[in-house]
């Protein structure tokens, strides 16, 4: 039998591309009120006929969006970061010499939700870092998807001009940074990249979302960063299915997570970045990922703190499920 979400989702299938004032593209779909799952679980009664003008004005990234730093040095109370003011910069402790990783959450959350603290827990214990947790629940928060996609990429290129500042004031270089989204945040890390000209070393996308974004343009891009990496839990759904980035892991298929029907993509990420070995095996598309057919012998480990500049292709992996979830 057919779920409420299979169903809703099919309907989704059916768009046509809307051109909005400002040249941004979403797609139209066919049937204007839809139930959709936002990042938290929660579900919203979605009218995707709503009013496409003055998005801009109710919502402006550079003055809304909140930037807290977590570092070994204070792991649990962040530390705001305000662009403009260099001189909380400097009294913070914000380190030049270490990594910078900017995390970027999806529809409905904030700062406070569970990837940040999974991915922004799993970093600190990895290594030394500047962990910089992006708030932009101003911009999506409310009932209208329609708007939340364009504030997506709205506060995109907002965290690529607060990046630009925080390297003029600091010293920190492009090169350094790992930028990670989640779901909507998945593709506004893509816009991120892309407004700093594909220069950050490694941008991660956690289940990029597929509602509004198949027909946009503005979706992630393989070419946003140096090393671009998608994983996909839940394609197809909520999730984007087909690949989007340099390297695109499949992990059990990329559509039914093992052992839970939450997402479980950034619990994937983190326990990586932990140190969990996910050896993923080359396939010739993702339709072969998706069925689980890749008996390639040419592996690649998913995720992780460093990128895999160089490589490209598609990858195939079975998970436990339960943690831990890596095999090895």
């Amino acid at each position: 039998m057919m779920t409420l979400a299979q169903f809703v989702f099919l309907l989704v299938g059916a768009s046509v591309v809307l051109a909005l004032p400002n040249g941004v593209f979403i797609p139209r779909t066919s049937l204007r009120y839809q139930h959709i799952q936002d990042d938290v679980g929660r579900l919203h009664l979605i009218d995707f006929w709503a009013p496409d003008t003055d998005f801009s004005a109710r919502y402006n990234p550079d003055t809304q969006n909140q930037y807290h730093l977590f570092t070994r040095k204070n792991p649990t109370v962040s530390q705001p970061l305000v662009r403009g003011l260099e001189d909380l910069v400097k009294s913070s402790n914000f380190d030049a010499s270490l990594r910078p990783a900017i995390l970027i959450h999806g529809w409905g959350d904030d700062a406070r939700g569970s990837f940040n603290a999974a991915v922004l827990a799993a970093f600190l214990a990895a290594e030394d870092m500047n962990v910089i947790v992006v708030d932009w629940s101003a911009g999506n928060s409310g009932l209208n998807l329609v708007r939340a996609v364009q504030n997506t990429i709205l506060s995109g290129a907002s965290v690529a001009r607060f990046i630009l500042w925080l390297n003029s004031v600091t010293g920190a270089n492009l090169s350094q940074y790992h930028v990670v989204g989640y779901s909507l945040g998945g593709h506004q890390a893509g816009a991120v990249g892309r407004n700093l000209g594909g220069m950050v070393a490694y941008i991660t996308a956690l289940d990029p979302a597929r509602p509004l974004f198949e027909n946009n343009p503005d979706k992630f891009a393989s070419s946003d960063a140096v090393y671009t990496e998608v994983i996909h839990t839940n394609g197809g759904g909520l999730g984007y299915l087909e690949p989007l980035g340099d390297v695109d892991f499949y992990p059990n298929g990329g559509v039914k997570m093992a052992g839970c029907l939450t997402s479980l993509v950034f619990h994937y990420f983190a326990e990586s970045i932990r140190g969990g070995v996910f050896t993923g095996s080359k396939c010739k598309s993702y339709q072969h990922a998706v069925n689980g057919d890749c008996p390639s012998e040419d592996t690649l480990l998913m995720g992780g703190v460093k990128p895999k500049t160089g490589y490209s292709g598609v990858y195939y992996l079975q998970t436990n499920s339960w943690p831990p979830y890596s095999r090895g």
